[in-house]
Protein backbone atom coordinates (compact mmCIF):
# COMPACT_ATOMS: atom_id res chain seq x y z
CA UNK A 1 0.00 0.00 0.00
CA UNK A 2 0.98 3.08 -0.82
CA UNK A 3 -0.68 6.99 -0.52
CA UNK A 4 0.68 10.64 -0.32
CA UNK A 5 -1.01 13.54 0.98
CA UNK A 6 -0.32 17.36 2.22
CA UNK A 7 1.20 17.45 6.06
CA UNK A 8 -1.67 19.41 7.21
CA UNK A 9 -4.18 17.10 6.01
CA UNK A 10 -2.68 13.67 7.26
CA UNK A 11 -1.73 16.23 10.92
CA UNK A 12 -5.59 17.23 11.10
CA UNK A 13 -6.66 13.28 10.76
CA UNK A 14 -4.07 12.14 13.48
CA UNK A 15 -5.14 14.74 15.62
CA UNK A 16 -9.03 13.69 15.67
CA UNK A 17 -8.60 10.08 16.30
CA UNK A 18 -5.70 10.42 19.29
CA UNK A 19 -8.55 10.73 21.74
CA UNK A 20 -10.20 7.28 20.52
CA UNK A 21 -6.77 5.63 20.95
CA UNK A 22 -5.48 3.07 23.48
CA UNK A 23 -3.15 5.18 25.50
CA UNK A 24 -1.16 2.94 28.12
CA UNK A 25 -0.15 0.06 26.45
CA UNK A 26 1.26 0.34 23.13
CA UNK A 27 1.48 -3.16 22.17
CA UNK A 28 -2.34 -3.69 22.11
CA UNK A 29 -3.67 -2.87 18.08
CA UNK A 30 -5.95 -0.20 19.86
CA UNK A 31 -2.91 1.93 20.02
CA UNK A 32 -3.15 1.86 16.09
CA UNK A 33 -4.51 4.09 13.57
CA UNK A 34 -6.10 1.94 10.53
CA UNK A 35 -5.51 2.87 7.15
CA UNK A 36 -7.62 1.52 4.39
CA UNK A 37 -8.48 2.35 0.55
CA UNK A 38 -11.87 2.26 -1.02
CA UNK A 39 -12.02 3.35 -4.71
CA UNK A 40 -10.96 7.01 -4.97
CA UNK A 41 -10.96 7.30 -1.02
CA UNK A 42 -8.87 6.96 2.05
CA UNK A 43 -10.59 4.95 5.81
CA UNK A 44 -9.15 5.73 8.66
CA UNK A 45 -9.90 3.90 12.12
CA UNK A 46 -9.02 4.91 15.83
CA UNK A 47 -10.74 2.71 18.68
CA UNK A 48 -10.58 1.58 21.93
CA UNK A 49 -13.54 -0.47 21.67
CA UNK A 50 -15.23 1.59 24.40
CA UNK A 51 -15.82 4.84 21.82
CA UNK A 52 -14.46 5.03 18.06
CA UNK A 53 -14.19 6.98 15.02
CA UNK A 54 -13.86 6.61 11.36
CA UNK A 55 -12.91 9.08 8.55
CA UNK A 56 -13.74 9.18 5.05
CA UNK A 57 -11.94 11.46 2.62
CA UNK A 58 -11.01 11.66 -0.51
CA UNK A 59 -7.72 14.52 -0.19
CA UNK A 60 -5.68 10.98 -0.40
CA UNK A 61 -3.35 10.28 -3.51
CA UNK A 62 -3.89 6.60 -3.63
CA UNK A 63 -0.17 5.16 -5.44
CA UNK A 64 -0.99 1.57 -4.67
CA UNK A 65 -4.30 0.26 -2.80
CA UNK A 66 -4.17 -2.23 0.40
CA UNK A 67 -4.28 -1.43 4.23
CA UNK A 68 -1.78 -1.08 7.57
CA UNK A 69 -1.79 0.09 10.79
CA UNK A 70 0.36 2.19 12.64
CA UNK A 71 1.14 3.76 16.62
CA UNK A 72 -1.31 6.86 16.20
CA UNK A 73 0.54 8.57 18.89
CA UNK A 74 4.16 7.79 17.28
CA UNK A 75 2.73 8.37 13.87
CA UNK A 76 1.44 11.88 14.37
CA UNK A 77 4.58 12.70 16.60
CA UNK A 78 6.52 12.30 13.54
CA UNK A 79 4.43 13.92 10.95
CA UNK A 80 4.47 16.76 13.25
CA UNK A 81 8.16 17.18 13.00
CA UNK A 82 8.19 17.33 8.67
CA UNK A 83 7.76 20.25 6.61
CA UNK A 84 4.71 21.54 5.19
CA UNK A 85 5.09 19.42 2.18
CA UNK A 86 3.64 16.38 0.75
CA UNK A 87 4.26 12.94 3.26
CA UNK A 88 3.96 9.72 1.36
CA UNK A 89 2.72 6.68 3.40
CA UNK A 90 4.37 3.06 2.02
CA UNK A 91 3.90 -0.14 3.55
CA UNK A 92 7.26 -2.16 2.92
CA UNK A 93 7.93 -5.42 4.50
CA UNK A 94 6.06 -5.11 7.44
CA UNK A 95 6.87 -1.51 8.42
CA UNK A 96 5.38 1.83 7.87
CA UNK A 97 7.81 3.98 5.67
CA UNK A 98 6.84 7.72 6.33
CA UNK A 99 8.83 9.98 3.65
CA UNK A 100 9.50 13.19 2.67
CA UNK A 101 12.03 14.42 0.53
CA UNK A 102 15.12 13.25 2.22
CA UNK A 103 13.79 12.10 5.89
CA UNK A 104 12.42 8.65 6.26
CA UNK A 105 10.94 7.11 9.28
CA UNK A 106 10.18 3.73 9.98
CA UNK A 107 7.29 1.92 11.92
CA UNK A 108 6.41 -1.56 13.23
CA UNK A 109 2.86 -2.33 12.43
CA UNK A 110 0.52 -5.05 12.99
CA UNK A 111 -1.82 -7.38 11.21
CA UNK A 112 -4.69 -5.26 9.57
CA UNK A 113 -7.14 -7.90 9.61
CA UNK A 114 -7.09 -8.37 13.22
CA UNK A 115 -8.13 -4.43 13.81
CA UNK A 116 -11.21 -3.99 16.23
CA UNK A 117 -14.45 -4.31 14.11
CA UNK A 118 -16.93 -1.06 13.39
CA UNK A 119 -20.26 -1.38 14.37
CA UNK A 120 -22.71 -0.89 11.56
CA UNK A 121 -26.36 0.49 11.26
CA UNK A 122 -27.43 -2.32 9.57
CA UNK A 123 -31.04 -2.87 11.07
CA UNK A 124 -30.55 -0.52 14.24
CA UNK A 125 -33.58 1.95 15.01
CA UNK A 126 -33.17 5.62 14.04
CA UNK A 127 -33.65 8.03 16.37
CA UNK A 128 -35.53 11.31 15.16
CA UNK A 129 -34.25 14.13 17.30
CA UNK A 130 -33.10 17.41 15.85
CA UNK A 131 -29.22 16.86 15.89
CA UNK A 132 -28.16 20.27 16.26
CA UNK A 133 -30.49 20.94 19.21
CA UNK A 134 -29.00 17.85 21.01
CA UNK A 135 -25.42 19.01 20.17
CA UNK A 136 -26.44 22.67 21.87
CA UNK A 137 -28.10 21.14 24.91
CA UNK A 138 -25.57 18.46 25.28
CA UNK A 139 -23.35 21.30 26.06
CA UNK A 140 -25.28 22.84 28.89
CA UNK A 141 -25.26 20.00 30.49
CA UNK A 142 -21.75 18.94 30.27
CA UNK A 143 -20.03 20.05 33.26
CA UNK A 144 -22.06 18.53 35.62
CA UNK A 145 -21.09 15.36 34.57
CA UNK A 146 -19.62 13.25 37.14
CA UNK A 147 -16.20 11.72 35.88
CA UNK A 148 -14.78 9.18 38.30
CA UNK A 149 -17.84 8.11 40.56
CA UNK A 150 -18.09 4.64 41.91
CA UNK A 151 -21.58 4.64 40.47
CA UNK A 152 -20.47 4.44 36.64
CA UNK A 153 -23.90 5.87 35.46
CA UNK A 154 -23.14 9.15 37.06
CA UNK A 155 -20.24 9.47 34.36
CA UNK A 156 -22.71 9.70 31.66
CA UNK A 157 -25.60 12.04 30.59
CA UNK A 158 -29.21 10.59 30.44
CA UNK A 159 -30.79 11.51 27.51
CA UNK A 160 -34.34 10.43 28.36
CA UNK A 161 -36.28 10.75 24.98
CA UNK A 162 -40.28 11.52 25.37
CA UNK A 163 -43.15 11.79 23.01
CA UNK A 164 -43.37 15.40 23.08
CA UNK A 165 -40.13 16.48 24.22
CA UNK A 166 -36.19 15.02 25.47
CA UNK A 167 -34.62 15.70 28.99
CA UNK A 168 -30.54 15.59 28.99
CA UNK A 169 -29.52 15.24 32.33
CA UNK A 170 -25.98 15.33 34.19
CA UNK A 171 -25.23 15.00 37.84
CA UNK A 172 -22.30 15.44 39.96
CA UNK A 173 -24.42 14.86 42.94
CA UNK A 174 -23.60 18.03 44.14
CA UNK A 175 -26.15 19.93 41.60
CA UNK A 176 -28.64 18.60 38.65
CA UNK A 177 -28.22 19.82 35.40
CA UNK A 178 -31.07 19.34 32.67
CA UNK A 179 -32.06 21.17 29.35
CA UNK A 180 -35.07 19.85 28.01
CA UNK A 181 -35.81 20.05 23.68
CA UNK A 182 -39.31 19.54 21.98
CA UNK A 183 -39.57 16.79 19.53
CA UNK A 184 -42.34 14.31 18.30
CA UNK A 185 -40.46 10.64 18.96
CA UNK A 186 -43.06 7.77 18.06
CA UNK A 187 -41.36 5.92 21.02
CA UNK A 188 -39.85 6.60 24.11
CA UNK A 189 -36.48 5.75 25.00
CA UNK A 190 -33.54 6.31 27.35
CA UNK A 191 -29.53 6.20 26.95
CA UNK A 192 -26.98 6.81 29.39
CA UNK A 193 -23.77 8.61 27.29
CA UNK A 194 -20.46 8.04 28.54
CA UNK A 195 -18.80 12.28 29.24
CA UNK A 196 -16.37 11.23 26.83
CA UNK A 197 -18.46 10.47 23.87
CA UNK A 198 -20.60 13.27 24.91
CA UNK A 199 -17.41 15.76 24.41
CA UNK A 200 -16.27 14.49 21.42
CA UNK A 201 -19.77 14.58 19.86
CA UNK A 202 -19.79 17.76 20.52
CA UNK A 203 -16.04 18.58 18.73
CA UNK A 204 -16.71 16.45 15.79
CA UNK A 205 -20.27 17.34 14.76
CA UNK A 206 -20.81 20.89 13.72
CA UNK A 207 -23.95 20.15 10.89
CA UNK A 208 -26.47 17.92 10.52
CA UNK A 209 -26.37 14.17 11.78
CA UNK A 210 -27.84 10.82 11.80
CA UNK A 211 -28.00 8.94 15.06
CA UNK A 212 -28.58 4.89 15.26
CA UNK A 213 -28.68 2.73 18.67
CA UNK A 214 -29.05 -0.59 19.89
CA UNK A 215 -29.25 -2.34 23.52
CA UNK A 216 -24.72 -1.72 23.48
CA UNK A 217 -24.22 1.12 20.98
CA UNK A 218 -24.76 4.46 20.07
CA UNK A 219 -23.68 5.31 16.19
CA UNK A 220 -23.39 8.93 15.26
CA UNK A 221 -22.56 9.68 11.75
CA UNK A 222 -22.50 12.61 9.19
CA UNK A 223 -20.62 12.36 5.39
CA UNK A 224 -17.47 12.40 6.53
CA UNK A 225 -17.60 11.00 10.02
CA UNK A 226 -18.39 8.38 11.54
CA UNK A 227 -18.80 7.90 15.89
CA UNK A 228 -19.66 4.98 17.59
CA UNK A 229 -19.88 4.91 21.65
CA UNK A 230 -20.39 2.28 23.90
CA UNK A 231 -23.75 3.05 26.32
CA UNK A 232 -23.00 3.10 29.97
CA UNK A 233 -25.46 -0.16 31.51
CA UNK A 234 -26.91 1.11 34.57
CA UNK A 235 -30.12 3.44 36.00
CA UNK A 236 -30.25 6.99 35.95
CA UNK A 237 -31.40 8.51 39.29
CA UNK A 238 -35.01 9.25 39.47
CA UNK A 239 -34.11 13.03 38.19
CA UNK A 240 -37.71 14.40 38.49
CA UNK A 241 -38.22 13.92 41.92
CA UNK A 242 -35.37 16.11 42.97
CA UNK A 243 -36.84 19.54 40.69
CA UNK A 244 -38.58 21.58 43.15
CA UNK A 245 -42.75 21.11 42.65
CA UNK A 246 -43.24 24.65 44.02
CA UNK A 247 -40.79 27.58 44.67
CA UNK A 248 -41.06 30.44 47.61
CA UNK A 249 -39.04 33.01 46.05
CA UNK A 250 -38.19 33.61 42.17
CA UNK A 251 -35.68 36.14 41.79
CA UNK A 252 -35.01 37.54 37.87
CA UNK A 253 -31.14 38.37 38.27
CA UNK A 254 -28.41 40.12 35.37
CA UNK A 255 -25.83 37.57 34.39
CA UNK A 256 -23.41 40.02 33.98
CA UNK A 257 -23.46 41.77 37.16
CA UNK A 258 -23.45 38.39 39.39
CA UNK A 259 -20.78 37.03 37.29
CA UNK A 260 -18.53 40.01 38.29
CA UNK A 261 -19.66 39.78 41.51
CA UNK A 262 -19.03 35.87 42.13
CA UNK A 263 -15.94 36.26 40.31
CA UNK A 264 -14.39 38.83 42.38
CA UNK A 265 -15.23 36.69 46.01
CA UNK A 266 -13.51 33.58 43.85
CA UNK A 267 -10.63 35.18 44.65
CA UNK A 268 -10.37 34.83 48.34
CA UNK A 269 -12.55 31.63 47.75
CA UNK A 270 -14.76 29.51 46.04
CA UNK A 271 -17.61 28.81 48.89
CA UNK A 272 -20.13 31.70 49.12
CA UNK A 273 -22.73 33.14 50.53
CA UNK A 274 -25.22 35.26 48.97
CA UNK A 275 -27.85 37.72 50.86
CA UNK A 276 -30.87 38.73 49.64
CA UNK A 277 -32.06 41.90 50.64
CA UNK A 278 -35.37 43.72 49.52
CA UNK A 279 -33.05 46.59 47.90
CA UNK A 280 -29.71 44.65 47.44
CA UNK A 281 -28.07 41.41 46.85
CA UNK A 282 -24.93 40.85 49.32
CA UNK A 283 -22.01 38.32 48.44
CA UNK A 284 -19.22 36.98 51.00
CA UNK A 285 -16.52 35.09 51.01
CA UNK A 286 -16.32 31.70 53.10
CA UNK A 287 -13.59 31.18 54.08
CA UNK A 288 -11.73 30.50 57.53
CA UNK A 289 -8.39 31.98 57.08
CA UNK A 290 -9.04 35.25 58.72
CA UNK A 291 -9.61 36.65 54.93
CA UNK A 292 -12.55 38.16 53.30
CA UNK A 293 -14.22 39.60 50.61
CA UNK A 294 -17.24 41.09 50.07
CA UNK A 295 -19.28 42.93 47.33
CA UNK A 296 -22.99 43.63 46.84
CA UNK A 297 -25.10 44.83 43.89
CA UNK A 298 -28.55 47.11 44.12
CA UNK A 299 -31.61 45.52 42.74
CA UNK A 300 -34.99 45.22 43.92
CA UNK A 301 -35.68 41.56 44.55
CA UNK A 302 -39.28 41.53 46.09
CA UNK A 303 -37.99 39.70 49.31
CA UNK A 304 -39.04 41.36 52.42
CA UNK A 305 -37.64 39.05 55.11
CA UNK A 306 -33.46 38.65 55.06
CA UNK A 307 -32.75 35.20 53.23
CA UNK A 308 -29.07 33.64 53.08
CA UNK A 309 -28.09 30.64 50.91
CA UNK A 310 -24.11 29.08 50.86
CA UNK A 311 -23.08 27.15 48.22
CA UNK A 312 -20.43 26.64 45.76
CA UNK A 313 -19.55 28.90 43.29
CA UNK A 314 -18.45 26.99 40.59
CA UNK A 315 -21.74 25.13 40.15
CA UNK A 316 -23.16 28.25 39.31
CA UNK A 317 -20.53 30.31 36.83
CA UNK A 318 -20.75 26.66 34.99
CA UNK A 319 -24.75 27.49 34.61
CA UNK A 320 -23.51 31.02 33.56
CA UNK A 321 -21.25 29.92 31.15
CA UNK A 322 -24.11 28.52 29.13
CA UNK A 323 -26.62 31.14 28.96
CA UNK A 324 -26.96 33.34 25.96
CA UNK A 325 -29.88 35.95 28.03
CA UNK A 326 -29.08 38.97 29.98
CA UNK A 327 -30.98 37.56 32.89
CA UNK A 328 -31.81 34.45 33.98
CA UNK A 329 -34.42 33.14 37.26
CA UNK A 330 -33.11 31.73 40.80
CA UNK A 331 -35.69 29.83 42.54
CA UNK A 332 -35.59 29.21 46.39
CA UNK A 333 -37.32 27.31 48.72
CA UNK A 334 -35.40 27.35 52.52
CA UNK A 335 -31.42 27.92 53.24
CA UNK A 336 -30.54 24.19 53.51
CA UNK A 337 -32.80 23.12 50.55
CA UNK A 338 -31.36 22.87 46.98
CA UNK A 339 -31.89 26.22 44.91
CA UNK A 340 -32.73 26.33 41.08
CA UNK A 341 -31.65 28.84 38.48
CA UNK A 342 -32.87 28.70 35.32
CA UNK A 343 -32.63 30.32 31.51
CA UNK A 344 -35.99 28.84 29.31
CA UNK A 345 -34.75 25.26 29.00
CA UNK A 346 -32.36 24.99 30.82
CA UNK A 347 -32.03 24.46 34.48
CA UNK A 348 -29.42 23.22 37.33
CA UNK A 349 -30.18 22.21 40.95
CA UNK A 350 -27.38 23.15 43.20
CA UNK A 351 -27.05 21.54 46.62
CA UNK A 352 -26.36 24.17 49.37
CA UNK A 353 -23.55 24.56 51.92
CA UNK A 354 -25.01 23.50 55.34
CA UNK A 355 -22.84 25.42 57.99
Amino acid sequence: MKIRADKQIIESILINLQPFLEKKDASQITSHIYFETAEEKCIVRGTDQEIGLEIVTDQFQIDHPGSFTANGRKLLDIVRILKEDEIILELFDNFLLIKQKHSKFKLPVFDPQSYPHFPTIDEKPRITLDSLNLIKNLKKITPAIDTNNPKYELNGALVNIKRDHTDLVGTDTRRLAIATIPNDSPEELSLILPKKAILEIQKLFLDRIEMYYDETTLIVKNENYFFFTRLINGKFPDYERIIPQSLKYQITLPKREMLDAIRMITTISHDIRITFLSDAVLFNSLSSDNVEAKTEIELHTGISDKFEISFNSKYLLDFLAQIDHDQFTMGLNESTLPFLVKDENFITIIMPIIA
